[in-house]
């Protein structure tokens, strides 16, 4: 029941022993949100603070592509050199959208040449220091090392590649793109893809307790800008749970439900256009983490329970992580 379920996130919420954590589930429709952490409360609210997701920014670029190609925008099928005024390909097999977001398009994690530039700012802000016009660059100087579609690879520059793309394709920045298609009709009004010196924005912090300053994703804001509320991250996943609280969304919603790839031994791992996908006893269950410098999130859905959960604290782990864990373990059992 609810009181066990609440005890369960109180314990995840102590687990993570970070300075911020807040763990939230959405029960067909009714949500219960725990929050605590190490350090002395902020002057908001814990869950009313926008939170870096980091990498699970993909589900919503993921998402973003779908909503796209459902208008009849894009199929999905461009070759991504071919929309930024490159050459497709050399070879024929141009790295497509499709590619980019699949983390199929051959591409490094990173550009070659990231880590030297990034060096100086490392231990603050890395990625702040790797612009568009070089994200963009890199892609067209560097042909893919894989034959496009071969080869999955997870690659926070492909994404970053895509959200460029899709920029260059609809004449609209990834930023206006993401508000105006994804962010306003879900009414995700503590959901930011911009850096807002507004006082809401939750403070990361290295292992050793450090603060640190705002993420600056740099170019690589369509694998990594979104920071959001706990329960702006639970409206979102209620839509992917309920795509009719979202009729302009509805066909988006259920493409990215839609298996994509499969690898691995036996095909366990499998993967739609913006989410991990794992097997219960029950149905599906769809997942997506992330971490920037100093935070970290969790966000999943089981459609088989109607359960969706958001995770977040503001400290970076980067081995047995006892947040990661606990988050997964929620969804999975839930």
């Amino acid at each position: 029941g609810g009181d066990r379920l609440a005890a369960r996130l109180d314990e995840a919420v102590a687990a993570a022993d970070a300075p911020d954590a807040v763990f939230a589930v959405s029960r067909r429709g009714r949500r219960i949100v725990r929050s605590g952490g190490t350090a002395p409360p902020p002057a908001r609210p814990r869950d009313s603070l926008r939170y870096e997701i980091g990498s699970a920014t993909k589900a919503f670029t993921g998402l973003l592509l779908t909503r796209l190609v459902d208008r009849g925008r894009l199929s999905g099928a461009e070759p991504a050199a071919a929309l930024l005024g490159g050459h497709p390909s050399r070879d024929g097999c141009p790295a497509t959208l499709a590619h980019l977001i699949t983390h199929t398009a051959g591409l490094p994690a990173l550009p070659p040449g990231f880590l030297a530039r990034a060096l100086p700012a490392w231990h603050t802000n890395p990625y702040g220091r790797y612009p568009g016009d070089r994200v963009v660059a890199a892609f067209l100087r560097h042909p893919p090392r894989h034959r496009p579609g071969t080869r999955w690879r997870y690659s926070n520059f492909g994404v970053a590649v895509l959200g460029h793309a899709l920029a260059a394709a609809t004449g609209t920045g990834w930023q206006d793109l993401t508000e105006r298609l994804l962010l306003d009709p879900l009414d995700l009004r503590g959901t930011s893809v911009r850096s807002d010196a507004d006082g809401r924005d939750a403070t990361g912090h290295r292992k050793d307790g450090e603060a640190l300053p705002p993420f600056d994703p740099g170019g690589f804001q369509a694998a990594g800008a979104v920071r959001a509320t706990p329960h702006d991250l639970l409206t979102f996943l209620e839509a992917h749970l309920d795509p009719a609280r979202a009729p302009d969304l509805a066909g988006a919603l259920d493409a990215v439900r839609t298996p994509v790839l499969r690898r691995g031994l036996g095909h366990r791992h499998v993967h739609t256009v913006a989410w991990f996908r794992h097997p219960t006893d029950g149905g599906p269950l769809y997942f997506h983490s992330g971490a920037t410098l100093g935070q970290q999130a969790f966000i999943g859905f089981r459609p088989d329970t109607g359960t969706a959960l958001a995770a977040v604290c503001t400290r970076r782990y980067r081995a047995h992580d006892p947040f990661g864990a606990a988050a997964y373990a929620l969804l999975a059992d839930g």
